[in-house]
Protein backbone atom coordinates (compact mmCIF):
# COMPACT_ATOMS: atom_id res chain seq x y z
CA UNK A 1 0.00 0.00 0.00
CA UNK A 2 2.61 2.13 1.05
CA UNK A 3 4.56 3.54 -2.10
CA UNK A 4 7.91 3.61 -0.73
CA UNK A 5 7.84 0.06 0.27
CA UNK A 6 5.90 -0.98 -2.86
CA UNK A 7 3.26 -2.55 -0.59
CA UNK A 8 -0.04 -2.60 -2.19
CA UNK A 9 -3.41 -2.99 -0.65
CA UNK A 10 -4.62 -4.65 -3.83
CA UNK A 11 -3.99 -7.28 -6.45
CA UNK A 12 -4.67 -6.73 -9.89
CA UNK A 13 -7.01 -9.43 -11.05
CA UNK A 14 -7.52 -10.49 -14.66
CA UNK A 15 -11.13 -11.25 -14.26
CA UNK A 16 -14.01 -11.18 -16.49
CA UNK A 17 -14.76 -8.10 -18.19
CA UNK A 18 -18.42 -8.26 -20.06
CA UNK A 19 -18.23 -7.00 -23.77
CA UNK A 20 -21.29 -4.16 -22.72
CA UNK A 21 -18.73 -3.28 -20.07
CA UNK A 22 -15.64 -3.25 -22.17
CA UNK A 23 -17.49 -1.13 -24.64
CA UNK A 24 -18.02 1.45 -21.45
CA UNK A 25 -14.99 1.40 -20.64
CA UNK A 26 -13.62 1.78 -23.99
CA UNK A 27 -15.97 4.40 -25.36
CA UNK A 28 -16.94 6.43 -22.29
CA UNK A 29 -13.67 6.99 -20.06
CA UNK A 30 -13.42 10.37 -22.02
CA UNK A 31 -16.42 11.67 -20.04
CA UNK A 32 -15.86 10.01 -17.05
CA UNK A 33 -12.49 8.91 -16.66
CA UNK A 34 -9.47 11.31 -15.03
CA UNK A 35 -5.86 10.61 -16.32
CA UNK A 36 -3.61 10.36 -13.18
CA UNK A 37 -1.38 13.26 -13.14
CA UNK A 38 1.49 14.29 -11.02
CA UNK A 39 -0.96 17.59 -10.87
CA UNK A 40 -3.52 18.60 -8.18
CA UNK A 41 -6.98 18.39 -10.20
CA UNK A 42 -9.05 21.36 -10.02
CA UNK A 43 -12.53 20.67 -9.14
CA UNK A 44 -14.65 23.19 -10.50
CA UNK A 45 -12.96 22.52 -13.54
CA UNK A 46 -13.95 19.30 -13.62
CA UNK A 47 -17.42 19.07 -12.76
CA UNK A 48 -18.62 22.05 -13.80
CA UNK A 49 -19.28 23.93 -10.08
CA UNK A 50 -18.39 23.95 -6.37
CA UNK A 51 -20.05 21.47 -4.65
CA UNK A 52 -18.43 19.48 -2.21
CA UNK A 53 -16.53 16.47 -3.26
CA UNK A 54 -16.64 12.92 -1.68
CA UNK A 55 -13.58 10.30 -2.46
CA UNK A 56 -14.70 6.55 -3.17
CA UNK A 57 -11.87 3.91 -2.68
CA UNK A 58 -12.06 0.85 -4.24
CA UNK A 59 -16.00 1.18 -5.49
CA UNK A 60 -16.15 -2.48 -6.96
CA UNK A 61 -18.95 -2.57 -9.34
CA UNK A 62 -20.00 1.11 -8.41
CA UNK A 63 -23.93 -0.04 -7.71
CA UNK A 64 -23.78 1.81 -4.25
CA UNK A 65 -21.53 5.15 -6.03
CA UNK A 66 -24.56 5.38 -8.26
CA UNK A 67 -27.25 4.93 -5.95
CA UNK A 68 -25.50 7.37 -3.48
CA UNK A 69 -24.76 10.11 -6.37
CA UNK A 70 -28.53 9.76 -7.71
CA UNK A 71 -29.46 10.49 -4.12
CA UNK A 72 -27.65 13.65 -3.13
CA UNK A 73 -26.97 15.60 -7.09
CA UNK A 74 -25.60 18.53 -4.79
CA UNK A 75 -22.06 16.24 -4.21
CA UNK A 76 -19.21 15.34 -6.51
CA UNK A 77 -18.17 11.78 -6.39
CA UNK A 78 -14.63 10.87 -7.24
CA UNK A 79 -14.38 7.10 -6.81
CA UNK A 80 -10.81 5.23 -6.96
CA UNK A 81 -10.61 2.10 -8.60
CA UNK A 82 -8.15 -0.42 -10.55
CA UNK A 83 -10.38 -3.05 -11.68
CA UNK A 84 -11.91 -2.10 -14.90
CA UNK A 85 -14.53 -4.59 -15.33
CA UNK A 86 -16.06 -2.60 -11.68
CA UNK A 87 -15.07 0.76 -13.99
CA UNK A 88 -16.97 -0.72 -16.72
CA UNK A 89 -19.83 -1.40 -14.94
CA UNK A 90 -20.06 1.92 -13.36
CA UNK A 91 -19.60 3.93 -16.71
CA UNK A 92 -22.61 1.85 -18.19
CA UNK A 93 -24.85 2.87 -14.76
CA UNK A 94 -23.32 6.67 -14.89
CA UNK A 95 -24.28 6.56 -19.04
CA UNK A 96 -27.95 4.79 -18.11
CA UNK A 97 -29.06 7.41 -15.65
CA UNK A 98 -27.60 10.28 -16.91
CA UNK A 99 -25.34 11.32 -13.97
CA UNK A 100 -23.12 14.16 -14.07
CA UNK A 101 -21.50 14.16 -10.79
CA UNK A 102 -19.50 11.09 -10.81
CA UNK A 103 -15.68 10.97 -11.91
CA UNK A 104 -13.45 8.33 -11.80
CA UNK A 105 -9.76 7.91 -11.85
CA UNK A 106 -7.90 4.53 -12.22
CA UNK A 107 -5.07 4.20 -10.37
CA UNK A 108 -3.50 3.46 -6.72
CA UNK A 109 -5.64 5.64 -4.52
CA UNK A 110 -2.12 6.87 -2.76
CA UNK A 111 -0.25 7.76 -5.56
CA UNK A 112 -3.09 9.42 -6.44
CA UNK A 113 -4.38 11.24 -3.16
CA UNK A 114 -0.65 12.31 -2.73
CA UNK A 115 -0.64 13.64 -6.65
CA UNK A 116 -4.05 14.78 -7.85
CA UNK A 117 -6.08 15.65 -4.63
CA UNK A 118 -5.32 19.28 -3.01
CA UNK A 119 -4.93 19.22 0.92
CA UNK A 120 -8.31 19.99 2.45
CA UNK A 121 -10.26 19.63 -0.70
CA UNK A 122 -12.60 16.46 0.19
CA UNK A 123 -15.26 16.53 2.23
CA UNK A 124 -15.39 12.72 3.02
CA UNK A 125 -14.05 9.26 2.87
CA UNK A 126 -16.26 6.28 1.64
CA UNK A 127 -14.61 3.02 2.35
CA UNK A 128 -16.72 0.42 2.16
CA UNK A 129 -15.59 -3.45 2.61
CA UNK A 130 -11.83 -3.09 1.65
CA UNK A 131 -10.27 -6.47 1.25
CA UNK A 132 -9.56 -7.66 4.84
CA UNK A 133 -6.38 -9.36 4.07
CA UNK A 134 -7.59 -12.02 6.57
CA UNK A 135 -3.70 -13.55 7.54
CA UNK A 136 -1.52 -11.91 10.05
CA UNK A 137 1.27 -11.88 7.33
CA UNK A 138 -0.71 -9.98 5.28
CA UNK A 139 -1.59 -7.14 7.50
CA UNK A 140 0.20 -4.90 6.26
CA UNK A 141 -1.76 -4.90 3.05
CA UNK A 142 -4.18 -3.48 4.48
CA UNK A 143 -5.83 -0.10 3.80
CA UNK A 144 -6.99 1.67 6.58
CA UNK A 145 -3.49 1.63 8.40
CA UNK A 146 -1.21 4.62 9.09
CA UNK A 147 0.53 6.21 7.23
CA UNK A 148 -2.18 6.03 4.93
CA UNK A 149 -4.92 8.04 6.67
CA UNK A 150 -2.63 10.54 8.02
CA UNK A 151 -2.63 11.48 4.40
CA UNK A 152 -6.70 10.95 4.39
CA UNK A 153 -7.03 13.54 7.06
CA UNK A 154 -4.51 15.47 5.30
CA UNK A 155 -6.93 16.01 2.73
CA UNK A 156 -10.51 16.61 4.56
CA UNK A 157 -11.65 19.53 4.84
CA UNK A 158 -12.40 20.56 8.44
CA UNK A 159 -15.65 19.30 9.82
CA UNK A 160 -15.24 16.16 6.62
CA UNK A 161 -15.38 12.60 7.64
CA UNK A 162 -13.86 8.75 7.02
CA UNK A 163 -16.59 6.23 6.68
CA UNK A 164 -15.37 3.04 6.52
CA UNK A 165 -17.92 -0.43 6.53
CA UNK A 166 -16.22 -3.95 6.77
CA UNK A 167 -17.74 -7.70 7.45
CA UNK A 168 -14.73 -8.84 9.42
CA UNK A 169 -14.46 -7.87 13.12
CA UNK A 170 -10.61 -8.42 13.15
CA UNK A 171 -10.19 -5.43 10.40
CA UNK A 172 -13.06 -3.39 11.65
CA UNK A 173 -11.04 -3.05 15.48
CA UNK A 174 -7.58 -2.68 13.66
CA UNK A 175 -8.98 0.24 11.41
CA UNK A 176 -10.61 1.72 14.61
CA UNK A 177 -7.34 1.76 16.56
CA UNK A 178 -5.93 3.23 13.25
CA UNK A 179 -7.85 5.87 12.85
CA UNK A 180 -8.18 6.44 16.08
CA UNK A 181 -4.62 7.33 16.71
CA UNK A 182 -4.70 9.28 13.16
CA UNK A 183 -4.19 13.06 14.09
CA UNK A 184 -6.93 15.58 13.76
CA UNK A 185 -9.27 12.77 13.41
CA UNK A 186 -11.76 11.80 16.19
CA UNK A 187 -14.68 9.32 16.56
CA UNK A 188 -17.56 10.34 15.68
CA UNK A 189 -19.48 8.45 18.05
CA UNK A 190 -18.79 5.97 21.09
CA UNK A 191 -17.30 2.50 19.65
CA UNK A 192 -18.53 1.51 16.41
CA UNK A 193 -20.90 3.15 14.89
CA UNK A 194 -24.55 2.95 14.16
CA UNK A 195 -25.38 1.84 10.02
CA UNK A 196 -25.90 5.08 8.12
CA UNK A 197 -29.21 4.95 6.72
CA UNK A 198 -28.15 6.68 3.03
CA UNK A 199 -25.57 3.97 2.60
CA UNK A 200 -27.19 1.32 0.09
CA UNK A 201 -26.88 -2.24 0.76
CA UNK A 202 -24.96 -4.10 -2.23
CA UNK A 203 -24.96 -7.85 -3.69
CA UNK A 204 -21.74 -8.16 -2.09
CA UNK A 205 -22.78 -6.83 1.58
CA UNK A 206 -26.13 -9.32 0.93
CA UNK A 207 -23.43 -12.31 0.33
CA UNK A 208 -21.39 -11.43 3.85
CA UNK A 209 -24.78 -11.57 5.78
CA UNK A 210 -26.01 -14.37 4.32
CA UNK A 211 -22.25 -15.99 5.65
CA UNK A 212 -23.42 -14.85 9.03
CA UNK A 213 -21.10 -11.93 9.23
CA UNK A 214 -21.37 -8.78 11.06
CA UNK A 215 -21.52 -5.52 9.86
CA UNK A 216 -19.35 -3.01 11.24
CA UNK A 217 -19.09 0.57 10.55
CA UNK A 218 -17.01 3.70 11.41
CA UNK A 219 -17.45 7.23 11.21
CA UNK A 220 -14.53 9.39 12.17
CA UNK A 221 -14.29 13.17 10.99
CA UNK A 222 -11.60 16.26 11.38
CA UNK A 223 -11.49 18.54 13.94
Amino acid sequence: MEERTGIKSYVRRAGHISSAQQRAYTELSAQYALPFTQEALNFAAVFGNSNPVIIEIGFGMGAATVRIAQSNPSCNYLGIEVHKAGIGKLFLELEKHALHNVRCIEYDAVAALKSMIPDEGIAGFHIFFPDPWQKKRHHKRRLVTRPFTDLVAAKLQAGGYVYMVTDWLDYAWWAYRELSATPYLCNAFEGFAPAQEWRPRTRFEERALALNHEIRELYFLKH
